[in-house]
């Protein structure tokens, strides 16, 4: 596996590594939120309407793998590392994971009791995953992988999604065509979950959206709050038509 750059600096090119991937800032914003809105629908789908929508689960398939991309191409960016930003996003996706937790459990669904834990989770462990690689070191590695395996048994999507996120980064850092090939076995693996291979669709998204070049103004942490909202609102209306007593 070819090496991942560490704070900022890049590999040497090769045959299958090309200039560093840039998306525009206004094409992250859309992305993220074209994801929220596939998510939103999944979800009233799921516990408002019974899955009586097949092509709203199909599309809903989309949202974590959007989410997933945007995620780690701004892990990517050069200097996250040392500006903080992977702290500050392992501390939101905490903080908002843990507030949905009651409204994810609340409306059922899991597989037991509090199992999985929600999306934002996911993101997490993937979030502290790369940090971990990102700094380096034998304990640090030992660590990431540890933390791979186990928190990946514990999560949303599992260790697929978790797998998904972390070589996007790869990708988005090397620009090496390995790792396309790599997250698409992944989300492939997702067809035990999903029953379906519409979580492939975020491989040709990764090669697409670089030529894409949109202007939109980007809202702060308006996703972080969103997710827990929404589950909240969809519980409400569930208990109010009698779906959760």
């Amino acid at each position: 596996m070819p090496k991942l750059a560490v704070g900022g600096r890049h590999p040497p090119k090769t045959a299958n590594v090309l200039p560093r991937v840039v998306i525009a800032d206004g094409t992250v914003e859309i992305l993220k939120w074209f994801g929220v809105v596939l998510m939103t629908l999944d979800h009233v789908n799921k516990y408002l309407l019974g899955n009586s929508l097949p092509w709203a689960f199909a599309a809903g398939r989309l949202a974590m793998p959007i989410f997933g991309f945007v995620l780690a191409y701004n892990l990517a960016r050069p200097g996250a590392l040392a500006s903080g930003l992977y702290g500050r996003t392992m501390k939101r996706l905490a903080l908002y994971g843990l507030a949905a937790t009651p409204f994810f459990i609340g409306l059922g669904g899991l597989l037991a009791g509090w199992w999985p834990l929600n999306i934002l989770f996911t993101l997490l462990v993937a979030t502290s995953v790369a940090w971990m690689v990102e700094q380096g070191g034998f304990a640090r590695l030992v660590g990431a992988a540890t933390l791979f395996l186990l928190g990946g048994s514990m999560v949303e999507f599992w260790w697929p999604a978790v797998a998904f996120v972390l070589t996007a980064w790869w990708y988005f850092k090397t620009t090496n065509m390995v790792a396309v090939a790599v997250c698409a076995v992944v989300l492939a693996m997702l067809f035990i979950v999903n029953r379906n291979l519409w979580a492939l669709a975020a491989v040709p998204m990764m090669l697409i959206t670089p030529l894409i070049k949109l202007q939109v103004p980007r809202v702060r942490h308006v996703f972080y709050a969103y997710y827990p909202a929404h589950l909240a609102v969809i519980l409400l209306i569930s208990t109010l038509l009698g779906k959760h007593v």
